[in-house]
């Protein structure tokens, strides 16, 4: 779009382009711990860890990392919740001039596997709740070391003596007979290289800080290496879009989960650059517990999804006037589509402004914007972020750039955008394509259309990713799951219009001739084999499922009947 029209709609003191520092990432950690030692740079619980503690915890990490065998370029796993330790591992592993590979910690020792082979993860850091799914995964993968650590260690003197013996156990926080051999404490690890200092390493913008293992444009789980400079643009994207707010005064609420790229920049790593505190929210499905953060925190940035904006807009103490959330005053909306009345809802409970982007793993996180003070278009994911350029390219030829209002596939470039997936070359080179203008643009599979104010809309999936909840489920990964129990002949998988979760996954069975199946004891073997997320939450049986004449389920087909069936 060579004429940019978006740039004219920017809000006031958002700048067309960024001088970005050629630094690593944890550069952010360490100017904050100068400009703002005291001020709080996790509160988890009443627990806080300022700045400085901060910066000082991960230089002691990296040391030890270091020390452990960690080399410039290794990769080193994170298995654990929205903690203070997650943080601290993030920051102690970039130190060490480690790449940081983290894991969705509600995966199942399979899902653990395919990752940690693939980046090839010898160090893992792990909660002790996760202890035993990553014990069951360790043998089939290359990880020798687990660095372990208790969620008590993060909790104020207190909580941390009512966190008692049997909470430890009930919560599975205890480990019994203590760590096998090659692991060790984190807080041991911490407290022998206190006062180290950070390892002496050159690690420059170009070196890769994350594997961020994503669906792509194919089924197959792949690591979108992520360079610092990649997500150090993309940070400084966020916050100067983000325009008015008060550096080093500002309180985000830390409840997407950091193992997602979008918690991770638009979350931990924004705060970071502006030196805000994060208050650290371990399951954002505990509603209460997120509202007791906002309140008792006084929380003024709120990055979510659309589910969770409209579980607090129905949650019964929220209506009943229980809570004040006066003090947010911006919240990013991603993952999902965002309904008006969501935001106008959430809007007025809290006297803040919602909006609307758009990203993908590949970019480690955000291209797209509603702006937070200018006009928020129904339905659009917003406006290109700063030095991001954008094309609809024709779905014919996936070369010619479409003009404004035609429909085609949206290509990125800009300088958040990856380089490559870890080891698949073909993948890499589907994905990240040259054009005729001599640049390199990420083709991302969705399917778009821009208005004559530069905003855009996604029309469609060009891949058949589904999104319950902002999570990423492939159809492939399910109906292989389905397809290994023995009454099931063949299952098709997609997702359907969800007005919680704004899409939940639905399975298409067909039996094997004779067999009889209920949905019970099929959701009981997804669970075995697949994260919560990913199993379906509807089943319908079927004689036969359409396809094409090479055989191919037609997923699309499935949804376009059971819309027709719910719309009757």
């Amino acid at each position: 779009m060579s004429d940019m029209p978006w740039l004219t709609h920017y809000d006031k003191g958002v700048p067309q382009k960024i001088e970005y520092p050629k630094a690593p990432l944890f550069h952010f950690l360490e100017e904050s711990a100068r400009k703002y030692p005291d001020r709080a740079c996790t509160i988890f619980k009443g627990a806080v860890v300022t700045y400085k503690e901060m910066n000082a915890i991960t230089d002691s990490i990296a040391a030890a990392l270091v020390d452990m065998g960690v080399k410039k370029g290794d990769r080193v796993g994170i298995f654990m919740p929205n903690t203070p330790q997650f943080v601290m591992a993030y920051f102690g592993i970039l130190k060490a001039g480690g790449v940081v590979v983290a894991t969705n910690p509600l995966y199942t020792p399979p899902e653990i596997e395919h990752q940690a082979s693939d980046a090839g993860i010898e160090v893992m850091f792990v909660m002790t709740n996760f202890y035993k799914t990553i014990k069951k995964a360790q043998p089939n993968t290359k990880i020798k070391k687990l660095i372990v650590t208790n969620l008590k260690e993060a909790l104020p003197p207190l909580l941390r003596v009512l966190f008692t013996l049997a909470k430890e156990k009930k919560g599975g926080f205890r480990i019994e007979g203590g760590l096998a051999e090659g692991e060790v404490w984190m807080q041991d690890l911490i407290a022998k290289y206190k006062d180290a200092p950070r390892p002496a390493l050159e690690i420059g913008p170009d070196d890769t800080a994350l594997f961020q293992y994503s669906g792509g444009t194919t089924g197959v789980s792949k690591g979108a290496v992520a360079m610092h400079r990649n997500v150090v643009a993309n940070t400084l994207q966020i916050k100067n879009w983000m325009s008015g707010l008060d550096e080093g005064k500002e309180v985000v609420l830390m409840g997407i989960p950091l193992f997602h790229v979008y918690g991770m920049v638009a979350g931990m790593n924004f705060a970071m650059a502006s030196g805000a505190s994060m208050a650290m929210v371990p399951n954002v499905r505990d509603l209460k517990d997120v509202l007791d953060t906002i309140t008792k925190y006084k929380a003024t940035i709120f990055p979510g999804v659309p589910a969770l904006y409209n579980g607090i807009n129905n949650h019964p103490d929220v209506k009943a006037g229980k809570f004040n959330l006066s003090s947010i005053k911006a919240c990013i909306s991603g993952s999902a589509p965002l309904m008006r009345e969501t935001k106008e809802e959430f809007e007025r409970l809290t006297g803040g402004k919602v909006f609307e982007g758009y990203g993908l793993s590949e970019a480690p996180t955000a291209t797209h914007c509603n702006p937070m003070n200018g006009v928020n278009k129904t339905g659009s994911i917003g406006m290109p972020l700063p030095d991001v350029d954008i094309k609809v390219i024709s779905l014919d030829d996936g070369e010619t750039e479409l003009p404004m209002g035609e429909i085609g596939e949206i290509a990125v470039h800009g300088p958040q955008v990856m380089k490559g997936y870890h080891n698949m070359p073909t993948e890499t080179a589907n994905t990240l394509r040259k054009l005729k203008d001599g640049k390199t643009w990420l083709f991302t599979g969705d399917i778009a259309r821009m208005d004559e104010d530069g905003y855009f809309y996604i029309v469609d999936r060009k891949k058949e990713l589904i999104k319950p909840g902002g999570f990423q489920v492939w159809p492939r990964e399910v109906e292989e799951a389905l397809a290994a129990y023995p009454k099931v002949l063949e299952a098709g998988v997609a997702g359907i219009p969800d007005p919680y979760r704004g899409e939940t996954v639905k399975a298409w069975i067909v039996l094997k001739p004779g067999e009889t199946a209920t949905e019970e004891e099929l959701k009981a073997f997804c669970k075995e084999r697949l994260a919560p997320y990913k199993v379906p939450t509807h089943y319908e049986f079927r004689s036969e499922l359409p396809k094409t004449t090479v055989g191919k389920i037609l997923r699309r087909e499935l949804v376009r009947q059971h819309k027709e069936a719910e719309a009757k």
